[in-house]
């Protein structure tokens, strides 16, 4: 028998192969070729859509979705076909068909595909389930209205109940896809009452395709647990996946893990555990090709300036190789610093010693300066890192030298008067700096230890010789060591400091450099000492950290570890463009447990949940927060809740104050007791008005009632010599019950300014503005505005000294300024702080003794009544009055915005020429007391 057999064929399955063949390669050629407008044969390639053979169908489908836009009346022709497949026997090509439907971008199409996407969503196949999920985020970028009427997103939120783990993942991305053009909307609305949800989810994390679970891990990173316990529980659920293959899963689960940890208290075991169980993944990923070690490193970076500790004992795997690119190597380089400690410091200077002989010029430079920075950052090898960069300068390689100059000259900024025995080392190598940094650094050194070296004159002579020649930052420093070296030996250098002087002011085209000349030249001329006071004024050290990410961009890139903002180290909406809205994310908040463990802010013990302690928070950053502004209105929150006084219990019949309980016209001893004559208003009201046009038309009836509370005048707070020609005159005014602060402004500059905006650090009471600043015109140059902001007291608190310090950003088009005032604590006042008769002698004797406080107020002429009078203006309101031996006693209340009560006794003595008031004072929070004397002295004298 031959092989015959195997190639006989009727000759109609001939015709037909030769046709199936020959269409689909005029359908690939049709499909190359779309784009040169080719479209004679569109209807004919529509009528290949009846065809059987599946190989064909999606050739002309892919045909479709490329050319259809462009023929948007001719593929029409195709709906027909579209929706007769859309219910084909076989899922394959139902799939095939609704997916086609959905990528063609033709609003005429597009109405025909609602049904068939209906039926799709439903279908008994999964894979045509999962196929139509993704077709109604594609449906949405086409047309959103349309979704949203035909009600597909509540099917598509439906699939979440899928028994399939791969049609949950897709509706996940579809949600996903979605909520990305709509940022506000939560559309898959996972909060802790849908556990159901959150189980499915993590339930299809463990069957999907590793794709899926990137989606699934994201769209869990985006939930917040309603506490530890259950964060704890999904961590449990995850960590799984950081044993996966592919690297963006690893990263995903990172990503959930990093934010969920912030919810566990770091004295749980399960807290250690999962740090050990993080670190291997992420060095895992080190073993990867170059691109996606340098991705990888980028988003350890982050995850190490938040949590050290994970990766604390891997310092090995960070070390350089040979054969790595450079920018795998800086990266490295980084993150080694950020690891440094005083446990393994000797190992990375080792390391970082055989870097400064490499090959690679750049490479040895930010060896040499990671260096530096080990010395600053860990005091306890700064001695060791100083001798590791001798040794660099005694190699007398040229770049090498320099660089170490320069980060010798941060470790004396970091340890003043500590390593000064190298100075003279330096000197030796003088000659051979040619790079601007490395000369500007050495004039530092030679001019600020100016007396300890005694050719000092002679070395920056020998920088002046080429004046014109330098860079500005070597001209600049040049001036100052000069002016410096003048200042420490004035009878040596008079004509060296002369001749810098008249090159800065008269022979530079340079402003930065000829103001600074004249700044100094005005300042040795007509005030030497305040000249010294100036220059050589004590300098701050330098940080430990100067690169390290704001801790609040930090928390909201650790939100996008995987992406690739991870990798730019900069949030989305500063590099994404377009109509899409970006998402502020941020970690989930602390729970009780953890910052019990960790935050020494914490509420004491006992304090129910909701309420403000009466103790104000202790003081941290004093500058952190006006560096971020947040130029949008003020976001307004609730209103502090206050707290309620505690009563202790009380011997309302004892001595003393028992008095004041009393109704009987004569008191002990004859003295007569009288309390002031008050109209009868709500306690939430503030003084009555007293006569006046107002009482006509009953202007207090249901309002807070204008009180004459003192106005300071205007003083002024930023000068227009520190703010670039802004000058800020100011006062702060509490009427009706609302706080204001009024400011003047006023240009003194050659420019308009525009773009004002305003912004408070945390204080001691949450003053912030309640409203933006609104400066409605341009500020011309010699124009003033006069502006009255209104303030809140619901912003975040933070114990300043002294206590009514506030700090203060202003921005305008030209920069950002910053200035602290004090604002009197009167203003605080609130209306409702009349306490009753019998609370008030409660509460005094409930305050311990030694929470008194006494002052005397000078020069004080006025009787009882003109200051009962003049207190309650200011909201300081008497409850009750009497005479004993001559003195007037007045017994007085007010209560802060945060709920503190102080309580008061005025000793006025009628006819007294020295007219001394004196004053006691208790109070539950001693450390307002001196602040509210200061107040009484104010109002009382004004």
């Amino acid at each position: 028998m031959t092989d015959s057999k195997y190639f006989t064929t009727t000759k109609k399955g001939i015709v037909c192969l030769i046709m199936g063949l020959a269409l689909c390669f005029l359908c690939l050629s049709l499909l190359f070729s779309s784009c040169g407008g080719r479209d004679a044969l569109f209807p004919d390639v529509v009528n290949c859509m009846q065809t059987d053979n599946l190989e064909l169908k999606k050739l002309v489908y892919l045909y479709l979705m490329n050319y259809a836009k462009s023929q948007p009346d001719m593929a029409i022709m195709a709906v027909n076909t579209f929706v007769k497949d859309c219910e084909d026997p076989n899922p394959l090509i139902r799939a095939l068909a609704v997916r086609t439907m959905g990528c063609i971008r033709v609003d005429k199409i597009t109405e025909y595909l609602c049904e068939p996407l209906r039926k799709c969503l439903k279908d008994e196949d999964p894979y045509v389930r999962k196929t139509a999920a993704v077709c109604v985020a594609k449906l949405h970028d086409i047309n959103a209205q349309l979704v949203e009427d035909q009600g597909f997103l509540d099917t598509l939120k439906d699939l979440i109940s899928d028994s399939n783990p791969m049609v949950v993942a897709n509706m996940v991305a579809a949600l996903s896809e979605i909520a990305e053009s709509h940022p506000s909307s939560n559309l898959l609305d996972l909060n802790p009452q849908s556990i159901n949800k959150l189980l499915t989810l993590l339930t299809a994390l463990n069957e999907c395709t590793e794709w899926g679970q990137i989606f699934i891990l994201d769209c869990l990173a985006n939930y917040t647990p309603k506490d530890d316990r259950e964060a704890q529980s999904i961590c449990e659920r995850v960590t799984p996946r950081l044993s996966h293959a592919n690297s963006a899963v690893v990263l995903s689960a990172v990503k959930v893990l990093m934010k969920f940890m912030e919810m566990l208290s770091k004295d749980l075991d399960y807290y250690g555990t999962l740090l050990k169980k993080l670190a291997p993944p992420l060095v895992t990923l080190l073993s990867a090709e170059p691109e996606l070690q340098y991705v990888a490193l980028r988003n350890i970076n982050l995850i190490v300036q938040k949590r050290p500790e994970i990766l604390k004992h891997e310092m090995k795997v960070f070390f350089v190789k040979y054969n790595d690119p450079i920018y795998v190597k800086l990266e490295k380089l980084d993150i080694m610093i950020r690891l440094a400690s005083q446990a393994n410091i000797a190992q990375v200077l080792a390391e970082l010693k055989e870097y400064a002989t490499e090959v690679d010029v750049d490479f040895v430079r930010k060896a040499v300066r990671a260096i530096g920075r080990c010395a600053i950052k860990v005091e306890q090898s700064a001695e060791r890192c100083v001798s590791t960069l001798l040794d660099l300068i005694q190699t007398k390689v040229n770049y090498v030298v320099q660089e170490a100059i320069v980060v010798i000259k941060d470790i004396f900024r970091k340890y003043p008067n500590k390593y000064e025995s190298v100075i003279a080392t330096l000197c030796e190598n003088l000659d051979s700096l040619d790079e601007p940094e490395a000369r500007a650094a050495m004039i530092w050194i030679v001019g600020e230890y100016a007396e300890r070296i005694d050719n000092a004159d002679e070395l920056l002579e020998s920088f002046l010789e080429g004046f014109h020649d330098e860079s500005t930052q070597v001209q600049l420093q040049l001036l100052t060591g000069i002016v410096k070296l003048f200042l420490k030996k004035p009878t040596e250098t008079q004509e060296l400091v002369q001749q810098v002087l008249s090159l800065a002011t008269q022979d530079s085209d340079n402003p930065d450099l000829r103001d600074r000349g004249y700044i100094y030249w005005r300042l040795l001329s007509t005030d030497p000492v305040a000249a010294k006071e100036v220059v050589l004024a004590e300098k701050p050290l330098i940080s430990e950290e100067t690169d390290l990410i704001e801790p609040t961009l930090l928390d909201e890139l650790i939100c996008y570890i995987g992406t690739l903002a991870s990798v730019y180290h900069k949030p989305p909406s500063a590099f994404v463009e377009g109509g899409r809205g970006v998402v502020h994310k941020s970690l989930p908040p602390r729970t009780a447990s953890s910052e019990s463990a960790e935050s020494p802010e914490t509420a004491p013990a006992g304090a129910p949940p909701g309420e403000q302690p009466d103790v104000i928070p202790a003081q941290g950053d004093l500058l952190g927060d006006l560096l971020n502004l947040d130029l949008g209105p003020p976001v307004s929150g609730p209103p502090l809740t206050t707290s309620s006084v505690q009563m202790g219990a009380v011997d309302l019949l004892g001595g003393g104050l028992d008095s004041l309980m009393g109704d009987e016209p004569e008191g002990i001893g004859g003295t007569n007791f009288v309390a002031p004559p008050t109209a009868a208003v709500p306690a939430s009201l503030g003084a009555p008005i007293g006569s006046g046009l107002s009482d006509l038309f009953d202007l207090t009836s249901g309002v807070g009632t204008l009180s004459g509370s003192y106005v300071a005048p205007k003083a002024v707070w930023l000068p227009a010599m520190k703010a670039k020609g802004l000058e800020i005159l100011g006062t702060f005014t509490r009427q009706v019950g609302s706080i204001s602060m009024d400011l003047q402004l006023t240009n003194k500059a050659l420019q308009v300014m525009t773009d004002f905006a305003i912004q408070f650090n945390r204080n001691s009471f949450g003053l912030a503005p309640a409203a933006p600043l609104q400066v409605h015109a341009p500020l011309s140059p010699n124009q003033t505005v006069e502006i009255s902001l209104p303030l809140s007291t619901v912003g975040s608190v933070m114990k300043m000294e002294p206590l009514n310090n506030l700090q203060v950003a202003v921005k305008n088009n030209i920069d950002v300024f910053y200035f602290s005032t004090l604002y009197p604590l009167h203003i605080l006042f609130v209306e409702d702080g009349k306490m009753d008769r019998q609370m008030f002698l409660a509460t005094w004797k409930d305050i311990p003794n030694e929470n008194e406080a006494q002052f005397q107020i000078r020069d004080c002429p006025l009787n009882a009544e003109a200051a009962s009078s003049k207190l309650q203006s200011s909201n300081i309101f008497t409850v009750a009055k009497r005479n004993v031996e001559g003195q007037d006693m007045l017994y007085q209340s007010l209560k802060l915005t945060n709920g503190i009560w102080v309580l008061a006794e005025l000793r006025i003595q009628p006819g007294n020429p020295s007219c001394t008031v004196r004053l006691s004072l208790k109070c539950r929070a001693p450390e307002v007391s001196q602040h509210v004397y200061q107040a009484y002295e104010t109002i009382l004298k004004n």
